[in-house]
């Protein structure tokens, strides 16, 4: 009980802008990405945290896809939509938050807009190995990984992979993992996939919304989750 009352009260504790730095690192490797043919945007994360999907991923159709991650601060995700809709590109987006985070140097980000600009940002105080890379319609980042090679092998993957957006970034979560992925290792994984009027019965942009939140091997659990999702709700023919 001792124990629960000091968890509580961690939880609770606020800090700067960006909150307190005494919150859980979210020790993670993630990807954010654009198909530019179906104009979907997605977001794709493993980490050793309970539950990353209620923190890391954001995305809003036809504007951006976002990971927010490391001492995370979760105003960036919103924040960085409504800029990217007033049509901020994504570096200055990052630039715009960071500047006025007084935490962040202990915050990482990965952004890609609808038309495939990217940029990714990790503070010079992340735990190592952290560190990202960006390109046309992609950005992966991570921290507490194994090395670089863990990024690289995400952008690798991505870049040589084919076939729907969900696929491809699910296994480039798996590729990330082969190549050492987070040093602490496993335990939740999320998929945010959005386009307008893809979501339930057409009514939002929530196309696919999939979650492991505590696992032994949560790629591979979220990928099982993925294709019986896909085989409930197939790709509109629009």
């Amino acid at each position: 009980m001792k124990f629960l009352c000091f968890f509580l009260l961690l939880l609770s504790s606020t800090g700067s802008r960006g909150g307190s730095a005494d919150q859980p690192v979210v020790s993670t490797y993630s990807i954010v990405a654009y198909d530019p043919q179906t104009k979907e945007l997605a977001v794709a994360v493993q980490s050793k945290f309970i539950a990353v999907g209620a923190v890391v991923p954001w995305a809003k159709s036809g504007v951006g896809a976002v990971a927010t991650q490391a001492l995370a601060n979760t105003t960036y995700g919103p924040e960085a939509l409504a800029l990217l809709a007033k049509g901020e590109k994504p570096s200055d987006v990052i630039k715009k938050l960071t500047d006025g985070d007084t935490g962040q140097e202990h915050r990482q980000i990965g952004i890609v807009s609808a038309s495939g600009e990217s940029a990714t940002f990790t503070g010079n105080k992340c735990h190592s190995w952290a560190g990202g890379v960006a390109g046309e319609n992609y950005a992966c980042q991570g921290n507490i990984l194994a090395g670089e090679e863990v990024v690289k092998a995400m952008q690798k993957s991505f870049l040589e992979s084919k076939g729907d957006i969900g696929t491809r970034l699910l296994t480039a979560l798996q590729a990330a993992q082969d190549a050492g992925g987070d040093v602490r290792g496993m335990q939740s994984a999320a998929l945010l996939i959005v386009r307008e009027g893809w979501g339930y019965a057409g009514l939002n942009d929530r196309f696919r919304d999939l979650r492991v939140d505590d696992h032994a091997e949560p790629i591979k659990e979220l990928k099982r989750i993925y294709e019986l999702h896909c085989a409930l709700f197939p790709k509109p023919q629009h």
